[in-house]
């Protein structure tokens, strides 16, 4: 394991660059995200250690991030003030550009995998915002009338944009529909609702509502996402039958989950990073894995569906060296495919193999 201290400033998100395996970025804010200043970390992976390549100071907490997919030197931050900074790694100091349209704080950003010339935010205020790099102003606003913590294009289709919010509902956008009066909007599903009869979970009834804080896409499955928040479970659903409720139900941690993200090699695995200070990999079940799959001979699982509807899944491991709460994790999409970061406000960047941490 390979670890770099923020000295001062908390971690919040980290990302390993799409473009360099030895690059990675991390957003940290002072004083926990309360008040104070942020600060963009440029890390180098090198044979003598994590070494600081670059940073950049702003006024404001810093509370996520992205590379862009389209320059490999500019990376985006959602800042405490409302605004959204574009920064390249190659110039000094300040921002190469910033949109300053959100009334609350920016908790997420996330660039568009597949036409790679759009990203999004959104916000406390209630907002999801599209933009252009080469525009001085968003492309389009989302309505959701709830702080929304996590918004992501879909890796699969460049028009398709999803949320979750405060008020416990996964919500998908189509960008390719007319606005009207449902703002894009094809799809609700409540995340507190009772798993399906054919569901792998230990609940039956439906759960009361909270707040959802991230959720990610499955990189293989193009209608399989995962939400986790405040009720310390992780679900993942099947956007094509929405009112059939959550696939999967995995319990296990002991406090809200900040970050879920699925595998980019493997499309029944997940990671996830809580407030009870520790990472764990998961399997949904879905790939009817073989024993030491993870362990070291790679492949990809699983085909459009969901396989065997959550056979199996469980905890298969999990990190414990954090000693606060670990809010930012991230899959290495090069080499070996157990490769993660994590960062925690205990001001510590880790770097990890997944299978040295799997139950054995």
């Amino acid at each position: 394991m390979l670890e770099y201290r923020t000295q001062g400033f908390n971690g919040y998100a980290i990302k390993y660059s799409p473009f360099f395996d030895s690059r990675i970025a991390v957003a940290t804010a002072a004083n926990f995200g309360l008040v104070g200043n942020g600060r963009l970390y440029i890390l180098g992976l090198t044979p003598k250690g994590i070494v600081a390549e670059k940073w950049f100071d702003t006024q404001d907490s810093l509370y996520d991030l992205a590379w862009s997919e389209s320059h490999e030197n500019q990376v985006l931050v959602a800042t405490g003030d409302g605004s959204v900074k574009l920064f390249d790694i190659g110039l000094d100091e300040f921002p190469v550009q910033s949109w300053q349209e959100h009334n609350r704080e920016v908790y997420a950003v996330h660039w568009n995998l597949v036409t790679k010339d759009t990203f999004c935010s959104s916000s406390w205020d209630g907002t999801i915002k599209v933009y252009s790099p080469t525009r001085t102003s968003s492309l389009v606003t989302l309505p959701t009338h709830s702080c929304t913590y996590s918004t992501a294009f879909s890796p699969h289709s460049p028009s398709l944009l999803s949320s979750v919010s405060s008020d416990s509902h996964f919500r998908l956008f189509d960008l390719r529909t007319p606005s009207s009066a449902s703002n894009h909007l094809v799809l609700t599903i409540p995340i507190h609702s009772a798993p399906g009869p054919n569901a792998s979970s230990p609940y039956q009834a439906a759960f009361a509502p909270s707040e959802a804080l991230t959720h990610d896409w499955n990189k293989y499955r193009p209608s399989a996402v995962a939400t986790a928040g405040v009720d310390r479970l992780i679900r993942t659903f099947d956007i094509r039958s929405p009112e059939a409720g959550p696939v999967v139900v995995l319990p296990g941690h002991d406090y809200a989950i900040r970050r879920v993200t699925w595998s980019p090699h493997l499309s029944d695995t997940l990671l996830s990073a809580s407030y009870d200070m520790t990472c764990r990999v998961w399997t949904d079940g879905s790939a009817k894995a073989v024993p030491g799959e993870l362990a070291g001979q790679g492949g990809v699982h699983g085909g459009g569906g969901f396989g065997g509807q959550g056979d199996g899944a469980r905890e298969m491991g999990r990190m414990g060296r954090h000693t606060e709460f670990v809010v930012g994790v991230d899959w290495c999409m090069f080499g070996a495919e157990g490769w993660v970061g994590s960062a925690g406000w205990d001001e510590r960047v880790c770097i990890w193999d997944v299978r040295d941490f799997m139950a054995r």
